[in-house]
């Protein structure tokens, strides 16, 4: 998996786990450029007590205790070549073994990879082998920045409201603020959107954000990029708050009506009048 740094390819990933058959399963993320070289490999494979100075102990590796889930390996290119090796065989071999142990660990986990960086290069260099990057690559995709993908920031932002729940008294933000944060191009995608919501939350400016709320930078880059490109029509940004509220409730319509901005009188009226009705993955309303 390929994106820039904070497009969200743990987000994706951890979808991609939760909406498999082994979402009851661990999820495991290892973050190859974060670890010191020397603990990379007991820290992936484990080891056993005595394996080397200061192993007092036994302990299991991240990839065994990843039994029937998803392990995650961030930042893939940051692994030393000579574990890179060590990591295909597990890969093929669907087994691992603890640093200093005999015994085997059958592996049954889906690999996910990713990084933010193009390894073709990194393999010419010869600081990626080549054989890790071709044989276990059965299927590979490209997590587009945020800026690209503008339908996602609604669903994002009540995703960011909920995680970080309870550190504030923010639940919603109006639909006027959520225009600008459309708007806005977020140079440092899902991650800079994350930490926006999350300080938001925690200076706790009201229940709900409001224009008037959204820092300076957000409003500037918002009027920018309407230069030359007309105002939207009132109607479009009807449409879209409306779809907003949607996603933000799971399609419940009268939590929806509920928020700033929509108004309960008029909100099933205008879910017809702009077709919204069967709108995925919207649920009708019982």
């Amino acid at each position: 998996m390929l994106g820039k740094s904070g497009t969200g390819k743990e987000l994706v990933s951890r979808a991609i786990h939760l909406h498999g058959p082994w979402k009851e399963k661990p999820f495991i993320t290892i973050d190859c450029g974060a670890l010191a070289p020397a603990l990379i490999d007991s820290e992936h494979f484990g080891h056993v007590r005595g394996a080397f100075t200061g192993a007092d102990h036994a302990r299991q590796g991240l990839l065994a205790s990843a039994q029937g889930g998803t392990v995650l390996l961030d930042e893939v290119a940051e692994l030393p070549v000579e574990l890179q090796s060590k990591l295909l065989r597990a890969l093929q071999e669907h087994q691992v073994r603890a640093i200093g142990g005999n015994e085997w660990t059958r592996l049954e986990a889906r690999i996910i990879a990713a990084t933010n960086q193009d390894l073709d290069p990194a393999i010419v260099e010869g600081s990626f082998r080549e054989d890790p990057y071709y044989r276990p690559n059965v299927l590979s995709t490209n997590v587009p920045p945020l800026r690209e993908r503008k339908s996602d920031i609604p669903l994002l932002a009540y995703h960011f409201i909920d995680r970080h729940r309870g550190e504030g008294r923010m639940t919603a933000i109006s639909a006027d603020a959520m225009q600008h944060l459309i708007r806005y191009n977020w140079p440092g995608n899902v991650r800079e959107l994350e930490n926006y919501i999350h300080r938001a939350m925690v200076i706790e400016v009201g229940p709900v954000i409001m224009e008037a709320d959204l820092p300076s930078w957000v409003l500037s880059a918002a009027e920018d990029s309407r230069v030359g490109k007309g105002v939207p029509r009132l109607a479009e940004t009807e449409r879209r708050s409306i779809m907003a509220a949607l996603q933000a409730t799971g399609g419940d319509r009268v939590r929806a009506a509920q928020m700033p901005g929509i108004g309960k009188t008029t909100i099933y009226r205008k879910i017809k009048e702009f077709g919204l009705e069967d709108f995925l993955p919207f649920r009708k309303a019982s």
